[in-house]
């Protein structure tokens, strides 16, 4: 079996791998390959496919499975799966540090002490304690960061079309929690219905002066109308570490808006989580073979 690993996994993937076939990273193998490994970067789509005659299984390191074309893998007998439960850790306490540091105005605190300035009294803090966590989606991500939550004393509520029940969170409708929460957490795949579905009708929905946190995906929210709730106030602040695309395109309006506190994909790129991510890519790999 021929093993090809397209993008950035954990760098003892390869010898772990190494039982099951031949292992390589140069894409000009791809036309042999039996096994495709992505993460985010690569694209499986018509062209890709296209150069892949042998392909038999692709392996998406990840949650999302938005840069897989799952319909047409299906048409070509080509199985399509990811590792849906090794990102969770990371990429919750990614949200949670997005969660902390913004009320605490650790940023802000960081960078002007950087400058020259002791922004002791004019920097006001606030509190999760107490405070309405909604998590838009109630999936294995969001449950990690409602354990979290919860330790910080926060009533969490969520929404979720597809659970009547939670273990930890309030189900509730979408519309009770733009209203009532004072931080959202977005938790979503990439679908017809998520794709800007945080948009200036929803941002009107939302309690003054909330906050929204973003590690899901970059599309869920348009960027435009959420740019201008910040530039306004009605919005505190949005922390996202997903983007349109990877790197988000120059003009991207959330790049310049007031309040935006932003990193770069990082939310799955821990160490951990890459070792994580190769057990499950192994135990699929046990699976196919047998």
């Amino acid at each position: 079996m021929q093993i090809l690993i397209a993008d950035a996994f954990d760098a003892k993937l390869p010898e772990r791998l190494s039982p099951f076939g031949q292992v390589s990273s140069d894409m000009a193998a791809l036309g042999q390959a039996h096994v495709l490994l992505v993460r985010s970067k690569t694209k499986v789509n018509a062209d890709l496919l296209a150069q892949a005659p042998s392909l038999k299984l692709v392996i998406r390191g990840g949650v999302g499975m938005d840069n897989v074309d799952k319909k047409l893998c299906a048409e070509k007998g080509i199985r399509a799966v990811n590792t849906p439960r090794a990102s969770s850790v990371a990429v919750a306490e990614m949200a949670m540090a997005f969660m902390v540091a913004i009320p605490a105005r650790l940023i802000e605190a960081h960078t002007s002490m950087k400058e020259g300035k002791f922004l002791k009294s004019e920097l006001k803090r606030t509190e999760l304690f107490k405070k309405t966590l909604g998590l838009v989606g109630a999936g294995n991500i969001a449950t990690e960061v409602a354990k979290r939550a919860q330790a910080f004393g926060m009533e969490v509520i969520a929404f979720d079309p597809f659970l009547k029940e939670h273990p930890i969170a309030r189900m509730v409708s979408l519309d009770e929690l733009a209203a009532k929460a004072d931080v959202i957490s977005l938790h979503t795949p990439l679908t017809d219905d998520t794709k800007g579905m945080i948009n200036a009708a929803f941002l009107a929905k939302m309690k003054d002066g909330a906050i929204l946190i973003n590690t899901g995906r970059g599309k869920c929210v348009v960027e435009a109308d959420l740019a201008a709730a910040l530039q306004s106030g009605k919005l505190r602040a949005y922390g996202t570490d997903v983007w349109p695309s990877d790197p988000p395109p120059a003009d991207c309006p959330l790049l310049t808006a007031p309040n935006v506190f932003m990193a770069p994909h990082l939310g799955a790129s821990s160490k951990e989580n890459l070792g994580r991510i190769g057990d499950e890519v192994v135990q699929i790999l046990q699976d196919f073979k047998a």
